[in-house]
């Protein structure tokens, strides 16, 4: 953990957002040294308290404390397991311990995988929907699916909904486990690009195999139909993620 930190600090790099490891860094302007240095990257929210000061960590291992905030929200106090993408600088004085200034931050959309099963209702199945979307990115970082979507958008209050199924009642005989990245967009005109980012916990598919899963994702993506991604799971392993957009880049307020 200490030694993470001190990389980072020593190396004041301009990362490009194809970067394979978190967190991303950059420059800003000034020159005035390392409270330059603004970091983000997806994390994990550690806060079973629910205070105001928690901690998240990052996908490649790194644990950071949030001991001053920017927020206009002072009362901030993110759910425990939520993901985020969190905007900061690592305080000079408290490098090795971690501690940084929460400068902005971006609530990922963080779900479990729903499950279709024989008794699941026609209802039920209409509100997941199977409506296309743009896939920019997925990945397997942590313990989840990372999804980087587009979906296409008009009326900003009609609520579009995002899930990853496991559906039951379809056999497969290649020892993977198939899951569907599913879009409702509740007959929301396809007008202007909206960009989103969703998190899948997977700890429960665990149950499945001794070490790691290979995952068969299949997309219904606009234009070309249904494509199937392939990705593997390992449960033991920190796996980090690609470079993520920064948070100003998703602006979808309206999915759940």
């Amino acid at each position: 953990m200490k030694k993470n930190l001190l990389t980072m600090k020593k190396n004041l790099l301009i990362v490009t957002l194809a970067a394979s490891t978190l967190p991303v860094l950059f420059q800003s302007c000034g020159n005035k040294g390392d409270e330059d240095v603004v970091y983000y990257g997806i994390a994990t929210v550690e806060n079973p308290d629910s205070v105001t000061r928690f901690s998240f960590v990052h996908d490649n291992g790194t644990r950071l404390n949030v001991t001053e905030s920017d927020l206009q929200d002072r009362n901030y106090k993110p759910a425990d397991g939520q993901r985020i993408i969190p905007y900061y600088t690592i305080l000079p004085s408290n490098a090795e311990e971690g501690n940084v200034r929460l400068l902005s931050i971006y609530e990922v959309l963080t779900k479990g995988v729903f499950e279709f099963t024989p008794g699941t209702t026609e209802a039920v199945r209409d509100s997941i929907g199977n409506d296309p979307v743009e896939l920019l990115r997925m990945w397997v970082g942590s313990h989840y699916l990372n999804v980087e979507f587009v979906l296409l958008c008009n009326d900003d209050r009609i609520k579009h909904f995002i899930n990853l199924v496991s559906d039951q009642t379809k056999s497969y005989t290649d020892n993977k486990v198939h899951l569907e990245f599913r879009h409702n967009d509740n007959d929301d005109y396809p007008s202007y690009r909206n960009q989103g980012i969703a998190s899948f916990d997977l700890r429960p598919l665990q149950g499945q195999a001794t070490d790691s899963i290979n995952l068969v994702v299949h997309v219904k993506e606009y234009g070309t139909g249904e494509k199937t991604h392939e990705l593997t799971y390992k449960f033991a392993e920190e796996t980090p993620a690609t470079g993520v957009a920064k948070p100003a880049a998703y602006n979808l307020l309206n999915v759940k």
